[in-house]
């Protein structure tokens, strides 16, 4: 057979399958990638919450430690405070929950310097809840323990928005709560109480502190998958060069 009556390489199919081979093998690569950085940032809060959780409770920060409170220096941190309830400013904030649909209990506790931290008493299912068939916190002084947790000012792609206008809320977004409450002086965070009756309602120790991690898996079959393409397009390769 001479040069000639070769069959001619058939650039226009190359050229395509070698462009979808390019954004395969880089976006299965890049979702990778993200799965590696997502299973080391798992892997750094599983370690945070091991070691805050039974940790001694420490003074729940005051104003002056305000601005520098983040979600990895101080969330999930054991703090004990001390006040008294507003229940006359108690919000539900609707979540799923082991119940069925619930909510939780978020009731303003004022300290003796005049601030307000808002104090996640716990879950009522969603029927109790709008009956108002759950117990008022305590009256008078008291203590509270329990993990601070940083606000949640911004939802999940497909969350529901707060409604603060016709009191819905479907997320803990503590300075929008407060703001609509009339607050003044009130932490940028709250505090899942831990201690109550284990049978009432709200029913706190809810927190979830115990976190899946299949980072590394996703990872590893987002890698398998851009190898798998770049495979492909080398077998395409050798196919169209054997032709030759």
């Amino acid at each position: 057979m001479t040069r000639e009556s070769l069959p001619a390489i058939r650039w226009p199919r190359l050229m395509i399958v070698t462009l979808i081979a390019l954004i395969g093998v880089g976006g299965f690569a890049r979702l990778g990638i993200w799965q590696v950085h997502r299973l080391h940032w798992k892997l750094d809060l599983i370690e945070r919450v091991e070691a805050r959780v039974d940790a001694d409770p420490v003074p729940a920060p005051g104003p002056e430690a305000w601005p520098a409170i983040t979600a990895a220096s101080d969330e999930y941190r054991r703090v004990s405070l001390q006040g008294q309830f507003r229940n006359d400013q108690t919000v539900l904030i609707y979540t799923p929950s082991d119940f069925g649909p619930a909510d939780w209990v978020l009731t303003p506790l004022e300290r003796d310097d005049g601030t307000v931290v808002m104090i996640n008493r716990g879950l009522v299912p969603e029927d109790l809840a709008l009956a108002g068939s759950f117990d008022a916190a305590p009256e008078g002084e008291v203590m509270v323990t329990g993990l601070l947790r940083i606000s949640e000012d911004k939802g999940w792609l497909f969350s529901r928005k707060n409604d603060p206008e016709n009191g819905k809320w479907y997320r803990r977004d503590i300075g929008s709560i407060t703001s609509a409450k009339g607050l003044e002086r009130a932490a940028p965070y709250f505090v899942d109480q831990q201690l109550g009756d284990p049978k009432a309602w709200p029913r706190g120790g809810q927190t979830v502190v115990s976190f899946r991690n299949a980072h590394l898996s996703y990872a590893l079959t987002w890698f398998a998958l851009s190898l798998l393409v770049l495979g492909a397009w080398v077998f395409v390769l050798w196919t169209e060069l054997r032709r030759r």
